[in-house]
């Protein structure tokens, strides 16, 4: 079948000379990426303002228009462009009715934001932020007119907020504290799909720890002043740094330390021993620069040897027993029989005879059994310690 209105035949149904023509040109301007997308930020110069519409020339991919809600929602932007001015725009609409591409200039703003935040991150920019609010969970930040939050886990030790038992209250005292000020801060995680952008105050130390740890190794010995004591230690601020470390409640003596604050204050200063650096946490120990009183010990008894200590704490499995100042040992609870029994027959204060079953110096572990009518030792020793407590009474 044949089209008869035209001179040369041409099978009803094959395209024209001209369509074909038109669709390699649509297929040329694609490969040259001529024809817009939506989502896509592009670029294009000011042609003119009229009315309520702002034109804008895209070059071969054609007139841009910003109209609509969305002049309006950019009128902030659209009242700083004059004709000429190069600007870019994010595509709504890459073809309307009437053969324009419609554009956003708010959310080509916004694109630009997050792309340069997630630059941010990527490059590791430092980031001098101030502090707009704080919550119970950490502070309100502000960069390129997009808030961020840091969590309170992500400060950097100096503007931790050190609150014992961890009162969400207090906490948050502390942090409001910090309202106003400006901290140096790193993009830790942007979601822009989620409006999240998360910030950290923790990478910045790492710089300076690099310089630190350029001149110090674990083993090495530093100064410091302590500048907060909590029920599991204390923190101390390395001198002539601004990097602090942790001496944990196990590492202030070789003695068990019940309460830090009875051996450590704010402003005392002591050196300390760096036994490990995760990241940018620095741990110190006081006691291992001290002697070991393990060693001392175990250079005088062996296993078999009887022995005279202090019970200092009882539990379901046992008694410490302290030996010597630091040096403590278990007695297990199946020495006794039952756990009723153990208490019966001792109480924490009391003295008496050991019996060495196990020493190991080196891991600072000794077990400890009980001699021959060793109970019966310890029942009037706890007796008497009983009665020593008990306050005389009046006579009827």
């Amino acid at each position: 079948m044949y089209d008869n209105s035209s001179t040369t035949a041409v099978p009803v149904g094959a395209p024209s000379r001209q369509n074909r023509i038109m669709e390699l040109l649509m297929k040329s301007r694609e490969t040259h990426g001529l024809f817009v997308k939506q989502g896509e930020v592009v670029e294009g110069t000011v042609v003119e303002k009229r009315g309520s519409s702002l034109f804008v020339d895209l070059g071969p991919r054609g007139m841009g228009i910003v109209y609509g809600r969305e002049y309006y929602a950019a009128q902030d932007i659209i009242k700083r462009l004059s004709t000429g001015d190069t600007m870019s725009a994010k595509v709504v609409e890459p073809d309307n009715e009437e053969g324009y591409v419609e554009l956003s200039l708010k959310e080509a703003g916004d694109e630009k934001k997050w792309l340069t935040l997630r630059r941010f991150m990527n490059e590791g920019e430092v980031l001098e932020l101030p502090v707009l609010e704080a919550n119970r969970g950490g502070l309100i930040l502000e960069a390129l007119s997009v808030r961020g939050f840091l969590p309170a886990s992500q400060l950097a030790p100096q503007n931790y907020p050190r609150v014992e038992g961890g009162d969400k209250e207090r906490i948050l005292v502390e942090l409001q504290k910090l309202v106003g000020e400006k901290l140096k801060v790193k993009v830790l995680d942007v979601n822009q799909a989620e409006g999240k952008l998360i910030f950290t105050e923790r990478r910045q130390v790492s710089e300076e720890m690099k310089q630190f740890l350029a001149t110090h190794a674990i083993g090495d010995t530093v100064e410091g002043e302590i500048v907060s004591v909590v029920d599991f230690g204390a923190f101390m601020k390395i001198a002539e740094t601004d990097l602090e470390g942790l001496i944990h409640i196990s590492e202030i003596d070789w003695s068990l330390v019940e309460d830090p604050r009875e051996i450590l204050k704010t402003g005392d200063r002591v050196q300390a021993k760096i036994i490990d650096v995760q990241g940018d946490r620095i741990s110190l120990s006081l006691k291992q620069l001290k002697d070991d009183p393990w060693v001392v010990f175990g250079e005088s008894h062996k296993k078999g040897d009887t022995v005279t200590g202090r019970v200092t704490k009882l539990n379901p499995f046992g008694a410490f027993v302290e030996l010597a100042k630091g040096v403590h040992g278990l007695v297990h609870v199946s020495e006794f029989g039952t756990e009723a029994h153990m208490r019966e027959v001792l109480a924490p204060g009391s003295e008496g005879s050991f019996l060495i079953l196990l020493i190991d110096s080196k891991e600072h572990k000794m077990s400890l059994g009980l001699p021959a009518g060793g109970q019966e030792i310890l029942s009037e020793a706890t007796d008497a310690a009983v009665a020593e407590e008990t306050p005389a009474t009046s006579g009827e």
